[in-house]
């Protein structure tokens, strides 16, 4: 039987069908749909009122709303960079240096990815205590932050050790041989040997930090005086507190514009820096 050299093709889109109708019902649609609100001044209750793109701009000029974004930008620090550097540098130790009980280590350092981020967050404001560092307008952000380094400082790290140990030792042994140390070692073999994995762990980090509301509203609320408000708790604030469904809506559309052009912006290097 002779097969069509499109049949291949059509018989992989059938599978993917399926999948993508799941993916259009449960996230498209609900995204057209908040485009949509977006649009209208609306209480969630009576009927709404056209604004066009009237609340996207509110979002450029509110104050609140700028700072809100200022600092989930500033958590990308604690969220991404951070864990990303720490979790490398373990990896080019762990590619230099057989590490015993590595593997029980992966696992204590994973665990908090599997806490729900509520549970960690009681257990940091105890631990902080909420009329020290989280009372503070200039230590709460960055105190919140830090425990968002604690929480995906794991997921970083067993992408990287796993990626290194794929990374064929004898790329390592010669440049050994050629006289390469530690430094030159990681961005000679090591560094490039994880691209792919460094994609991943950029990705998921900063869409944790981007999309991050628990662990501030368990923490610091928002408080003091608005100096850990993130757009997620604006979204909550202002749908089911404020009244303002629409704005939240809008809120909500900029965050997600906001994590699709990273995370297209990350693969996009990715991409390029394994071609070169």
């Amino acid at each position: 039987m002779v097969r069509s050299p499109g049949e291949p093709r059509r018989v992989a889109y059938l599978y993917l069908l399926p999948a993508l109708l799941v993916f259009g019902a449960f996230v498209l649609v609900p995204l057209a749909h908040s485009a949509w609100i977006s649009l209208f001044s609306w209480d969630g209750v009576t009927p709404g009122r056209w604004v066009g793109l009237d609340q996207y701009e509110a979002v450029l000029t509110d104050g609140e709303l700028r700072a809100a974004f200022a600092h989930a930008l500033v958590l990308l620090v604690f969220y991404a960079v951070l864990p990303v550097a720490i979790g490398l540098a373990l990896a080019g130790f762990a590619a230099r240096t057989r590490i015993r009980g590595l593997t029980p280590l992966r696992v204590v350092l994973f665990v908090p990815q599997v806490i729900a981020l509520v549970v960690v967050g009681v257990m940091w404001r105890i631990i902080y205590e909420p009329t020290g560092w989280l009372g503070d307008f200039g230590l709460a952000l960055p105190a919140v932050g830090l425990v968002g380094t604690w929480v995906t400082f794991g997921l970083a790290m067993v992408l990287f050790v796993a990626g290194v140990q794929k990374i064929p030792r004898s790329l390592y042994d010669a440049a050994r041989v050629d006289g390469a140390g530690p430094l030159r070692e990681f961005l000679a073999v090591t560094l490039p040997g994880l691209r792919g994995e460094l994609a991943v762990a950029l990705t998921l980090t900063t869409i944790a930090a981007l999309r991050t509301f628990d662990l501030v509203y368990v923490t610091t609320g928002g408080g003091p005086g608005g100096a850990t408000t993130v757009p997620a708790l604006e979204v909550y604030r202002r749908a089911f507190r404020g009244g303002d469904v629409g704005t939240a809506a809008a809120i909500g559309i900029c965050l997600a514009a906001v994590i699709f052009v990273l995370a297209v912006a990350i693969n996009r290097i990715a991409d390029r820096a394994a071609r070169a």
